[in-house]
């Protein structure tokens, strides 16, 4: 069988619920999960990302893929199925970012060395180590898929520092939403129209 192609999806914004909820296990690796792995790796080169969660193109799936190369690693784009961080050590405080919330960068403590296990796109276990950006990236795509941001471990007076931006990405959020769901709508209605002819 063939691997499927990807396609570059959009990527959910801070202010949909979908981030904030914890996403479901796969339990089999069907089509659709092969899709999705394609799409998140497509989605996560075009976009330059270190790493992307299947939650931030809205699929509530234990599923995310990294780009070690972002973080000086010398290894291909990889995704992981229900991954899972098992061990982690030492702790290092940094600034980072999402691609979910554009423009908001902050100081966030992570551990230095964090292993992760998890199963790979054929479903055999794996288990793999990551040091430095690339632990952090890993623990910020998993703190994804159990629907907790990078900005929830702001203190609260950052926070309100932040809340202007917050509400402006929650805004554009909220309009490219509604566009995408005028935009499928309309497909559609047009479906239909063919149908009828």
């Amino acid at each position: 069988m063939s691997d499927p192609v990807g396609q570059n999806r959009r990527i959910i914004l801070y202010g949909n619920p979908m981030l904030h909820q914890k996403a479901t296990a796969v339990e089999e690796i069907t089509g659709h999960v092969r899709k999705l792995l394609a799409d998140l790796e497509v989605t996560m080169a075009a976009q330059d990302g270190l790493g992307l969660a299947a939650n931030q193109i809205g699929e509530p799936l234990t599923v995310l893929a990294i780009n070690p190369r972002g973080a000086d690693v010398d290894a291909q784009p990889y995704c992981i199925i229900n991954p899972r961080i098992v061990a982690r050590e030492g702790e290092v405080e940094r600034e980072e970012g999402c691609l979910s919330i554009p423009g908001i960068y902050d100081v966030v403590s992570r551990p230095e060395l964090v292993r992760v296990a998890g199963l790979n796109p054929d479903g055999k276990p794996v288990e793999l180590e990551a040091t430095g950006l690339l632990a952090r990236v890993f623990t910020h795509e998993t703190d994804h898929l159990n629907g907790v941001l990078f900005i929830d471990h702001l203190s609260k007076t950052r926070l309100q520092l932040l809340s202007t931006r917050l509400e402006e990405i929650k805004k554009q959020e909220k309009i490219e939403a509604e566009s995408k769901s005028q935009g499928a709508e309309r497909k559609m209605q047009n479906g239909q129209k063919a149908k009828r002819l």
